[in-house]
């Protein structure tokens, strides 16, 4: 029996062509998901055909950039789709008791048998995870795509990346591992990303990465990689919907 699938190479050019669809949707009508009456919109007059044609010549680089992060939403939309699951099954007041049980039980023992500062270190890291991950759960259930995007994501990342931050200002142990890679990481985006117009300078003289400064570090960080994140899997979801979806 012959196969149906388009192959890789197929695929590629599929996905290409709904990418610079999606670029064309900006602007025209129909471009995208054509109207089954009505059709794809085409220009008519000679300032539609020079417009449409140079917003589409503007898009073709634009696709080639874009086409690695439509790769990249794809496999974080496998694995969001799972996390929305659990969040979606679990509830609200699930995963705040999921995060009391396991972080809880983690308190307990840390109250056993480790230091004042280790118990504080563990308690705080509680305390950061569950309300991220409750946050995450609030806002991906209300106000659909946009509030996902705008304030679920960003709260998805700071509950996976502030505990051990806020937890190495209490625990020497977890510092030695947490500090010197944040401070490695922040140089490397001061002389790179945040290098242009100077804002690097700026942020050299006004800040000191010491103490709660990481913890601003890496909330600053979590906010924008969740804009990312949601970013790249509404583009896939918009390219490339998935089984049951328009």
């Amino acid at each position: 029996m012959e196969s149906t699938q388009p192959g890789i190479f197929g695929a590629i050019r599929i996905d290409l062509a709904r990418l610079h669809a999606t670029w064309m949707e900006l602007l025209f009508p129909r471009q995208l998901d054509p109207s089954r009456v009505l059709g794809k919109w085409h220009p008519e007059t000679t300032v539609e055909r020079v417009g449409y044609t140079g917003w589409a010549a503007v898009g073709l680089p634009l696709v080639v950039v874009g086409y690695p992060l439509l790769l990249v939403g794809m496999l974080a939309r496998f694995h969001a789709q799972r996390l929305d699951s659990a969040g979606a099954r679990l509830g609200v007041l699930g995963v705040v008791g999921l995060s009391l049980l396991v972080w809880g039980g983690l308190t307990t023992v840390a109250h056993l048998r480790f230091s004042q500062s280790g118990f504080l270190a563990v308690l705080a890291a509680s305390v950061v995870a569950t309300l991220a991950a409750a946050l995450a759960v609030v806002f991906g259930r209300v106000g659909g795509r946009g509030t996902s995007v705008l304030l679920a994501y960003p709260m998805g990342m700071t509950a996976l990346f502030l505990p051990p931050v806020v937890a190495a200002l209490y625990s020497p142990s977890v510092a030695s591992v947490v500090f010197p890679g944040s401070q490695s990481l922040a140089v490397w985006l001061l002389d790179t990303v945040l290098s242009v117009g100077g804002l690097d300078v700026l942020l050299r003289d006004q800040f000191d990465l010491r103490g709660v400064a990481y913890v601003a570090m890496w909330f600053g960080l979590a906010v924008p990689l969740g804009w990312l994140f949601g970013v790249v899997v509404t583009l896939a979801d918009v390219v490339r919907p998935r089984a049951g979806r328009v």
